[in-house]
């Protein structure tokens, strides 16, 4: 939808986009400067002044250091803040920047810092401004990725802020429209900052969402890559369930080991997904190497399953720090030994000429 077109977000939608919020004492809201951002400022503001009981609003801007206009950006947000009389703080973000995977590592330290003041200030709710643009967008990108079903499952609108389970980031904006939240500030007489970054195209989200018009066009917009986020959230939930079923009635957890065992024949039996799934929470429970790449999770799974059906009926592989060894009537998963690290060491020029002396 066009800006032009878009209607501003109405103060009867208030109560629905924040009520889940309205017994916190303490919410933060993160705030770039942005449209979306400063629309979620705004609107929180109005709906914080028509309670009786008001939350205290802490916004957060996080400074990256990465553009020159940031410092200034941030400047604006605590002004307008101070208008709407909500606290504000700045964090920066004053790490080394690595030279690739910026964005990723911009996003962690934005939730680093994000929850850093969100500690200080007393809350555990953080509140972004995720839009059902940024919902399709990210189902798209996850799409080019081959992301699996739970990888395309849409944002949910309350979920643990990535590594600090003990806060919440909280998303009322997922079924609004970027445009429409413009179209609040437009009303309202307000500005707002232009990352360019947001058109850069060296970054893909940049690049996917110049796209956008002409995947709406073919029937493929955002409302339709949303809906089907959903869809596989609803389908991915429904599955796990599954899968922990089959974990407690499957996994033996052998005496004075890290391992386990599974009887080969009941894990052949479990639907594909689900059989997947089970192996990766052995392989991710015994193994010592973080999180399993579904790719690679998927090659051992097949190659498993061949290995039932053969004849021999034998098979072991290593992944992620797990061995997995089919040895009928059990699949056993058990630690692998440490990885051997090959030492560099340089010889002295006078031992060399020693050793060729002999």
């Amino acid at each position: 939808m066009r800006t032009a077109e878009a209607k501003a977000v109405s103060a009867s939608e208030l109560t629905s986009l924040f009520s889940a919020l309205q017994s916190l004492p303490v919410i933060v809201l993160a705030v770039s400067g942005g449209p979306d951002s400063t629309a979620l400022m705004v609107l929180a503001a109005q709906w914080r002044d028509s309670l009786k009981t008001k939350p205290k609003l802490v916004a957060v801007t996080v400074d990256h250091g990465l553009r020159k206009d940031s410092k200034a950006e941030a400047a604006a947000v605590a002004r307008l803040a101070h208008k709407l009389d909500i606290a504000h703080r700045t964090s920066r973000w004053s790490a080394r920047k690595p030279k690739t995977g910026l964005q990723e590592a911009a996003r962690l330290a934005r939730y680093r810092l994000l929850g850093g003041a969100a500690r200080k200030a007393g809350a555990a709710h953080i509140l972004t401004a995720h839009t059902l643009d940024d919902q399709s967008e990210t189902v798209l990108i996850r799409m080019c990725r081959g992301s699996g079903i739970s990888g395309l499952g849409a944002m949910q609108r309350i979920s643990p802020v990535p590594q600090d389970e003990s806060l919440f980031l909280v998303r009322p904006f997922l079924d609004i429209s970027k445009s429409r939240l413009i179209a609040t500030l437009h009303a309202a007489g307000i500005s707002y900052a232009d990352d360019p970054s947001n058109r850069d195209p060296r970054f893909t989200r940049a690049r996917l969402r110049g796209l956008m018009n002409v995947l709406a066009e073919e029937g493929l917009g955002a409302a339709q890559l949303a809906r089907l986020g959903h869809r596989l959230k609803r389908a991915d939930v429904a599955i796990e369930k599954s899968v922990e079923r089959a974990v407690v009635d499957l996994f033996v957890e052998l005496p004075g080991t890290s391992a386990l065992a599974i009887e080969s024949r009941r894990f052949a039996d479990l639907p594909a997904e689900v059989a997947l799934r089970v192996l990766g929470r052995a392989v991710a429970r015994v193994g010592d190497e973080g999180p399993v790449e579904l790719g690679k999770l998927e090659a051992l799974n097949t190659a498993l399953d061949e290995a039932q059906k053969s004849p021999e009926n034998r098979f072991r592989r290593t992944l992620a720090g797990a061995i997995v060894t089919l040895k009928a009537p059990q699949i056993l998963v058990e630690r692998a030994p440490p990885r051997r690290r090959k030492v560099l060491t340089k010889r002295r020029s006078g031992r060399r000429k020693d050793m060729k002396r002999h």
